[in-house]
């Protein structure tokens, strides 16, 4: 029970690697607030986790992470209701593989919204709510250090998001906040999952571990950051890739 006693806030909770981490806290004795884009998003997020955890602490929250002050009423919000707030996850983002030549302003600045403003936003947010011992987790991407092919906005993103990891991990960190980033590799969410043998057999054989990551995989990662057998790490960009990094 490695989070027992603590409240989290997990943005992008209702589906996927979120999704995971929600579940993965909630085991280790976390109050977790889920955060959907949509009111209805939420709510499902918290219905699949009720389904197979009953009665599980477990709030949803749907504020606009473009705006800062919307965050940070719903993190004072779980506050008052679980009685205090311990842990943000800035896990909500989109991904993109738009050519560069076929941008547009309003996609390259939907990207730009969620995947940087929204962490800054959320880290912001965390930062006014947050005591001495919180902790403030980005989710990352394994192409913030490879780049990708095509779609230049995803991994220009995910760069922004490693910068202001470890810039607030100085800011911060004299007032008490961690602040760590998980970088996922290829990782077994639905799109993946879907995904015929003959398509995921040669991406996995490229993994030096051969095989994709599960969710689950992610989220222990976020949970040993949250915890306090990290409490001497911060500024960190832990790549969870099975070795497409190193």
């Amino acid at each position: 029970m490695l989070l027992q006693g603590k409240t989290a806030v997990v943005t992008g909770g209702s589906r996927g690697i979120g999704l995971a981490i929600v579940k993965r806290f909630l085991e280790e004795g976390a109050n977790v607030a889920l955060c959907g884009s949509r009111p209805e998003t939420a709510q499902k997020g918290v219905e699949a986790i009720l389904a197979k955890i009953p009665n599980a602490p477990v709030m949803g929250i749907s504020p606009d992470i473009t705006n800062e002050s919307e965050l940070e009423a719903a993190f004072r919000e779980v506050a008052g209701h679980f009685g205090s707030l311990d842990i943000i996850v800035n896990n909500a983002g989109i991904s993109q593989s738009t050519p560069l030549g076929d941008y547009t302003p309003e996609e390259f600045d939907r990207v730009i919204d969620t995947n940087v403003k929204g962490v800054l936003n959320g880290c912001q947010a965390a930062a006014r709510t947050l005591g001495e011992g919180g902790v403030i987790l980005n989710t990352s991407s394994m192409v913030s250090k490879n780049g990708q092919p095509s779609g230049v906005g995803y991994p220009m993103s995910k760069f922004a998001v490693n910068g202001i990891t470890v810039s607030l991990a100085r800011e911060l960190g004299p007032l008490g906040i961690r602040v760590n980033a998980v970088a996922p590799g290829v990782t077994a969410t639905d799109m993946v999952a879907a995904l015929p043998e003959e398509m995921i057999k040669p991406i996995a054989d490229a993994i030096p571990i051969r095989r994709v990551g599960q969710p689950e995989d992610v989220a222990n990662a976020f949970v040993f950051l949250a915890s306090d057998l990290a409490s001497y790490i911060t500024g960190a960009v832990l790549p969870v890739d099975g070795g497409m990094t190193v």
